[in-house]
């Protein structure tokens, strides 16, 4: 399993309660793009309509290699949909209709040749939540440098 985009800012700004594996519907000049180390999940988020769930405002550009005609039709922000089981799409349906919950893809990655996303259930952290962690990752590092030293 090597990981092809990953989303740093979700551990930091959002406190993960539950990931979930997902397959989802691209193109070949998507896979190949992905596979080439390109794609962001920076903003994007999980959005469930009429019982599909689908990724909105991940962006895959276009691969270099495509052709002309391909690469003036294509559209690196649309929406892709999600391939979920429609019990788990129920369940975080339900789950996303409480207070202060939402879906974001936390990495997208391959499993032997399919390319999957995780996403997670959470909830957003307030500010003194994220300072607290600054403090506690900070901490950690001069311990480590201590130890190091010795």
């Amino acid at each position: 399993m090597s990981t092809l985009v990953r989303n740093k800012d979700a551990g930091f700004n959002f406190k993960i309660i539950e990931e979930i594996e997902a397959g989802f519907v691209l193109t070949g000049q998507e896979v190949k793009s992905l596979k080439s180390g390109h794609g962001s999940l920076k903003g994007s988020f999980i959005s469930i309509k009429n019982g599909e769930a689908w990724i909105k405002k991940m962006y895959i550009p276009p691969y270099k290699k495509a052709s002309t005609a391909s690469l003036k039709a294509y559209n690196p922000d649309k929406d892709r949909k999600l391939l979920l089981a429609k019990k788990k799409i129920a369940y975080l349906a339900n789950k996303t209709s409480e207070k202060g919950l939402t879906i974001i893809p936390i990495s997208v990655y391959t499993t032997r040749r399919l390319i999957k996303v995780k996403i997670a259930l959470v909830s957003g952290k307030k500010k003194f939540d994220k300072r607290e962690d600054i403090k506690r990752r900070d901490v950690k590092r001069d311990i480590l440098r201590k130890l190091k030293s010795y």
